[in-house]
């Protein structure tokens, strides 16, 4: 797994277990003893996934959870727990824990959490969330100034959201501003990203499972349905379910009620659904991979983000949001952004939308030793948009070269492969770096790679050159 958890535990045999567990899987793991003392390591190293007993001296798991989630949103808590404190676990996912596993752990469950919230930091840590301002929802353009609109009007409302747009474009954001404004807002709001759990895995992750339900289920274990009750659910990626999960989850909204997988108890559910995708589902259902009726079941009310590039007006405060924000982050003291290096900023396409700007902003704020941001700070791969030629548009040409938005779609789609073409050749063909350096997912980058038909390394020489 090659990332660095902490695991807190004021019990040394257990830390001894868990930290022999994680690296046989090739885990670097640091311990602390009590909340204070990991609070302290946090502050000096930076870990992808935190492991915290609830029952400590000094600074306990809730204690320690409720710190940590105000300094360090990003990163999952897993709750560690014997079996007299699972109302307490529970409690501590209504909070903002990522999970929790009942005391005598199994092996095998522990490490599929792991992975999972492994795989949750690494979605997450791409995409802002700052509760405090939220960025993504800078309203200076007519189109963000109508999703506000839209948000005010349907907040309070029982019904079913979908969230669309492009991956990066603050999807998240928007469900906690809907729930935030809502009567609910007291109540839990649970996430959960469909495609940062394995297909197998969804179910129970949903909908919760009995003691013995499957090899694992050592204890019974409450879904993210039940943990959403009288609150928010935003289930991300929605259109990553599974088909065969599709039918049931239809069945959920239309009952208000579920089952445990291996239960028989019907359990009734409160709750406000949010969903998002940066797909086309109406797309998917053509396809046949997603379900018509579900489909119209989650469309009660449409919200589409659109993509930085077509919101222009934003930029600037979007630029100036995130300079602020990192120069608390890094300790700098960047005063503003050289109106060259505005003006390629604002020329380049964003593919990864305000997801990449940020990224892009935090590498040019960390490296830079003035005071303004240069052109000369803007990474390759953003910069050389200026040696990508664009067509020529003229009255006479118009009628061959297709309507003005056939043109648009056919040039965002020659910049956007040659930036992925480009990223892959410098990264030597790694995929995960490549969509780093894009500031989009790895899924995303390899739909895209599907799209334009990128297999390998001799391949991607031989569109470059075309």
């Amino acid at each position: 797994m090659n990332s660095h958890i902490l695991v807190i535990d004021d019990e040394a045999n257990i830390r001894k277990v868990l930290k022999a567990l994680l690296e046989q899987e090739g885990v670097h793991v640091s311990e602390a003893k009590d909340g204070v003392e990991a609070l302290s390591l946090l502050k000096k190293d930076s870990f992808q996934t935190i492991i915290t007993d609830l029952r400590m001296p000094n600074l306990d798991g809730m204690g320690f959870l409720e710190a940590s989630l105000k300094q360090y949103p990003d990163i999952p808590i897993i709750i560690v727990t014997a079996h007299g404190t699972v109302d307490s676990a529970v409690s501590a996912l209504k909070m903002g824990a990522f999970d929790y596993i009942s005391k005598p752990f199994d092996k095998t469950e522990m490490i599929q959490v792991i992975k999972k919230a492994l795989s949750t930091y690494q979605l997450k840590s791409k995409n802002p969330s700052d509760k405090e301002i939220h960025s993504e929802l800078v309203s200076q353009s007519p189109q963000m100034k109508e999703v506000l609109i839209l948000i005010k009007k349907v907040a309070s409302s029982p019904s079913t959201i979908l969230i669309t747009g492009e991956s990066g474009t603050g999807k998240e954001l928007v469900a906690r501003a809907l729930h935030e404004n809502s009567s609910r807002a007291s109540k839990p709001f649970i996430t959960i990203n469909c495609s940062a759990i394995p297909a197998p895995l969804i179910e129970s992750e949903l909908f919760g499972f009995e003691k013995g339900a499957f090899t694992g289920a050592i204890a019974s274990k409450l879904g993210r349905f039940e943990l959403a009750h009288e609150g928010t659910l935003f289930l991300d990626e929605i259109g990553e379910i599974p088909l065969e999960l599709q039918a049931k989850l239809l069945r959920v909204l239309q009952g208000n009620e579920i089952e445990r997988v291996g239960g028989v108890k019907t359990i009734k559910i409160n709750i406000r659904l949010i969903a998002a995708t940066n797909k086309d589902l109406s797309e998917e259902v053509k396809k046949g991979s997603f379900r018509e009726d579900l489909f119209y079941r989650l469309n009660v009310v449409p919200i589409y983000l659109p993509p930085l590039r077509e919101r222009k007006e934003d930029f600037s405060h979007l630029v100036d949001f995130f300079i602020q924000k990192y120069n608390k982050k890094l300790g700098k003291r960047i005063i503003s952004l050289d109106e060259k290096a505005m003006n390629i900023l604002t020329q380049f396409q964003w593919p990864g939308n305000i997801r990449q700007l940020e990224n892009v902003l935090e590498r040019m704020i960390l490296l830079s030793e003035k005071s303004t941001l240069m052109p000369e700070d803007i990474p390759s791969e953003i910069s050389q948009l200026t040696s990508i030629s664009t067509p020529t548009f003229t009255p006479e040409n118009m009628a061959t070269q297709g309507s003005f938005k056939e043109i648009v779609k056919e040039t965002t789609q020659k910049i956007e492969k040659n930036l992925i073409v480009k990223a892959l050749e410098e990264t030597h063909g790694n995929v995960t770096r490549a969509a780093k350096i894009l500031g989009i997912s790895r899924k995303s980058l390899q739909n895209k790679m599907k799209e334009y038909q990128l297999r390998d390394s001799s391949e991607l020489e031989e569109n470059n050159e075309s």
